[in-house]
């Protein structure tokens, strides 16, 4: 017997509201392809780069002193499988949001969209995200997807096969090199099994704010497009486009997110540095080549970090980096390790750029 339509569960709002389907072929479409390598090639790129994040493990556990199992979910993928798991998280990080932003609306009286209006503004945020999944995915080397349950490490196979040949570095070391970062994410995540739920909140919240006043982020954005020549130009007081669609007091919320960011990636490339002249034997190439890459990029790839305002990251993740060192030069890194024990003794922003203020604080 059919199933009757009338009598079918409603489509969660995050759902209606976004056509994740369409951002997944959008992202696989504007997503390059890679380089071209055989069947063979491919099959054995796959199995160093697990090897690589297996060997990578023992490395950063000693060096941080924290204790955790070796990773089981160890994933290499193709550039449209990465933004396929972005996609899936994006869904898992919004679904509660959304279904707020529903009840609230109900509540005020306020009508839901119409269902052409619905319909059509699904494809124009799911094209968008696919657009941004597609251009990311040809420069994001891997991640750590501590949202995903069970957490698991993804390694973009095509992307770091592509960085390798263009640095002219040694397949080997380079893969090992990105595992030790990754795989430094992995052991920040499992060894803290609070902090994946934390930031969540803290990402979930932000967004929540974003969205329940949609005309007041309109004028906003549109006060921002308004000095977009300067952003371009890089005329402007650093503010990317997204800072100025933001309240102040969802600015201090960003702030609290983008510290906890700083200092996992602040922590990872502390902790791949360390251990890479041990097991990496070109580490210093790599990095001075990785270095000069970065800051080489075409006026494309530059309007697009200061629109989005990864340049201003960039600065920031290099604030981790010194806070990681400043904290273990004052109490070693059995003290910095009490970062990991609670919300309340992760940095502050402005502990971020002064580690003696973070050792006061929580060691005081």
């Amino acid at each position: 017997m059919a199933a009757d339509p009338q009598n079918a569960p409603a489509p969660e709002p995050v759902d209606t509201m976004i056509n994740w389907d369409l951002a997944a072929r959008t992202a696989a479409r504007v997503g390059k392809s890679g380089p071209d390598v055989t069947t063979l090639e491919a099959q054995e790129i796959v199995g160093r780069l697990r090897e690589a994040a297996v060997t990578a493990h023992p490395h950063v556990q000693a060096v941080t002193g924290l204790s955790t199992r070796p990773g089981e979910g160890v994933y290499v993928v193709d550039r449209p499988g990465w933004a396929r798991a972005n996609i899936a998280a994006f869904r898992e990080l919004l679904a509660p949001v959304m279904a707020d932003l529903r009840d609230k609306n109900e509540e005020r009286g306020k009508p839901l969209p119409g269902t052409r209006q619905t319909a059509l503004g699904a494809r124009v945020t799911g094209a968008e995200i696919g657009a941004l999944l597609g251009v990311l995915s040809s420069r994001v080397l891997g991640q750590y997807d501590a949202f995903a349950s069970p957490g698991r490490l993804l390694l973009i196979a095509p992307t770091i096969v592509a960085v390798e040949r263009d640095l002219e570095v040694v397949p080997e070391d380079f893969r090992l090199w990105v595992c030790l970062h990754e795989e430094t994410h992995r052991v920040q995540f499992t060894a803290s099994d609070w902090l994946a739920g934390h930031l969540l909140g803290e990402v979930r919240g932000l967004i929540g704010e974003l969205m329940l006043e949609p005309g007041q982020v309109a004028d906003r954005f549109g006060q921002a497009l308004r000095g977009l020549p300067e952003v371009i130009r890089g005329d402007g007081d650093g503010r990317s486009v997204l800072d100025a669609v933001q309240t102040p007091q969802q600015r201090e919320k960003l702030a609290r997110i983008t510290a906890i960011m700083s200092l996992l990636e602040g922590h990872a490339d502390v902790i791949m540095d360390d251990v890479g002249p041990q097991v990496v034997p070109t580490v210093a190439q790599i990095r001075q080549r990785f270095s000069r890459r970065r800051a080489g990029r075409g006026a494309i790839d530059q309007i697009l970090r200061r629109l989005l305002g990864l340049d201003a990251k960039a600065k920031q993740y290099a604030d981790g980096a010194r806070f990681v060192r400043g904290v273990v030069k004052e109490v070693g890194m059995d003290g910095f390790n009490a970062v990991w024990t609670s919300p309340e003794t992760l940095p502050r922003p402005e502990e971020i750029n002064d580690p003696k203020a973070w050792v006061h604080r929580v060691h005081a």
